[in-house]
């Protein structure tokens, strides 16, 4: 339960977790997308606990997320029930598309130690003046950026975060080869959460 509805966490759990990554959705997706799904996998190969949530507006069956304010506090409501599940795993949190700039806003506020942007919606698609970068840049946190070259929503600029990946032929969904965005995100968190790394 959160300020503002329930939210949804499925979670896979592994034999010896070293991190917790709780991750989620865009504006109009779920958790059965494919880069989440394979992220998912990739990351308890490295020994990560993946909680992929579902947010209160998705639940209600809304489409879009409505007040960032709202959207945020119940990010971090659900994330410290998440924490409260398990004490002493270092935290990772994520998402696709608007669910990365859900995870930026708030890294510092639920003291996550990475932050995973998939698909980081730059821009709305043509509109390269109303640049998001500043959400990355804020996030206070290391941020790894994993975008396909064709997005319409724009691709951030490597600076704007501490890693960025492009993925050549990839559009926002990034489902031409999903396999390849977990195995990017779980070498790059195997590395990230380890003791003493931040």
């Amino acid at each position: 339960m959160t300020p503002h509805g329930p939210a949804l966490a499925e979670i896979d759990e592994v034999a010896d977790p070293r991190f917790l990554l709780v991750i989620t959705h865009g504006s109009a997706g779920g958790v059965e997308a494919p880069d989440l799904l394979a992220v998912r996998d990739a990351t308890a190969g490295v020994g990560g606990v993946v909680a992929r949530v579902l947010q209160p507006f998705r639940l209600r069956g809304a489409r879009a997320p409505g007040s960032a304010v709202k959207q945020d506090e119940a990010w971090e409501a659900l994330v410290a029930e998440l924490r409260g599940r398990y004490p002493g795993l270092p935290l990772a949190q994520g998402g696709r598309s608007n669910g990365a700039r859900v995870a930026c806003r708030t890294a510092l506020g639920v003291g996550a130690e990475a932050v995973v942007a998939l698909a980081f919606p730059l821009h709305p698609p043509g509109r390269p003046e109303r640049s998001r970068a500043g959400e990355l840049r804020a996030a206070g946190v290391d941020v790894l950026v994993v975008n396909g070259d064709r997005d319409p929503f724009g691709v951030p600029e490597a600076a704007d975060a501490a890693r960025l990946v492009v993925l050549p032929g990839e559009g926002h969904d990034l489902k031409k080869d999903p396999a390849r965005v977990g195995e990017v995100v779980a070498e790059w968190l195997e590395v990230r959460m380890r003791p003493g790394s931040a």
